[in-house]
């Protein structure tokens, strides 16, 4: 699951998520797909992954899903790759 894409796309949507209006708001998927020029589903997809390995969190604004970094487990993730797990 923590399998990076060859074309960078979920690490592109985490550093996306730490400018500062992303990171307040949230984004969509749609927002993601719109950015990133990636079908809908493509997005969905990447954020399903990154929510899926906990690395994003969700909430709900107008009946719309967001999703936002979590920054604790992004570093807990990286700490278990530099020991060389």
């Amino acid at each position: 699951m923590l399998r990076t894409p060859t074309d960078e796309t979920r690490l592109r949507i985490l550093a996306w998520l730490k400018e500062p209006r992303a990171a307040a708001d949230g984004v969509t998927a749609d927002a993601v797909a719109e950015r990133f020029s990636l079908p809908r589903p493509v997005a969905v997809t990447h954020l399903r992954l990154l929510e899926a390995t906990g690395m994003l969190r969700t909430s709900s604004s107008a009946g719309r899903v967001r999703y936002h970094r979590d920054d604790m487990r992004i570093a807990e993730v990286a700490r278990m790759f530099e020991k060389g797990w």
